[in-house]
């Protein structure tokens, strides 16, 4: 296999990366990027709790309306309110501190984005990873599809599993977002996992279900178990896996 085409993106706090499998065409390929890194700034900028002018920053602070915000704020917060109920209330963006915060569904939704930028593309294979949040398409230049190692959070120098991956892989924890997660429903940083995988046709929605995953625990590995297209991989803190059927999980 030869090694990919690869471009790299510093927004949202991580650097993106994006990767091309047998393309040979530099120029639509280029054209193509423009747009992706396009999308992926302006998710940045409309976004980020942490620039003061940007619509969510403004909208925390009673500035301005939903109607007054961009349509893609309305957008967004629409499926928070969908995968808020999907969860049971484990994944909710307005219980957390100082205002609604889509923080944890926007950068897989970003990345997803990307990856429609460069539908054109004549690729075998292309792949976004955005902090370790990936959505991809197709198989690498020899055909093979794609395996995505998932990092033991105990510790992180080493991958606890591999996953094979269609479309989209999302990992929330410990090691990814700091010692804790807002628990919604208790109202403190907590977490019940170590580390939780979720898989599916869309990276904003795996991102979420991620993030209600580390918190919700048995609960949402239930709630996931009986989502179509979804499955998760769960990590506790002894280092044990647990999984919904249908994880494609690779035995070597």
């Amino acid at each position: 296999m030869r090694l990919p085409t690869r471009h790299l993106v510093e927004v949202m706090g991580t650097v993106v990366t994006i990767d091309f499998f047998g393309s040979n065409s530099a120029t639509e390929r280029d054209e193509s990027l423009c747009e992706a890194e396009r999308v992926l700034r302006e998710a940045d900028r409309t976004f980020s709790t942490w620039i003061a002018d940007s619509p969510v920053s403004r909208l925390r602070r009673g500035e301005i309306s939903l109607a007054q915000a961009p349509s893609d704020v309305a957008d967004v917060l629409g499926e928070c309110r969908r995968l808020k109920e999907i969860s049971r209330g484990w994944f909710d963006p307005w219980a957390l501190p100082g205002g609604v915060d889509p923080t944890g569904l926007v950068k897989g939704w970003a990345a997803q984005r990307a990856l429609h930028a460069l539908d054109r593309v004549e690729a075998t294979g292309i792949i976004v990873n955005a902090g370790g949040d990936i959505a991809l398409r197709g198989a690498d230049d020899e055909g093979n599809a794609f395996r995505v190692g998932i990092t033991n959070p105990v510790d992180e120098l080493n991958v606890i599993a591999v996953a094979e991956v269609t479309s989209a892989i999302a990992t929330s924890g410990e090691s990814q977002r700091g010692a804790h997660l807002f628990d919604s429903k208790s109202g403190v940083y907590r977490s019940a996992l170590a580390s939780a995988t979720v898989v599916g046709p869309d990276l904003a929605v795996a991102d979420a279900l991620a993030t209600a995953l580390v918190v919700g625990g048995d609960e949402m590995m239930e709630v996931i178990h009986h989502l179509d297209g979804y499955f998760a991989l769960s990590v506790d803190r002894d280092g044990d896996l647990r999984a919904t059927p249908g994880f494609p999980l690779v035995s070597e």
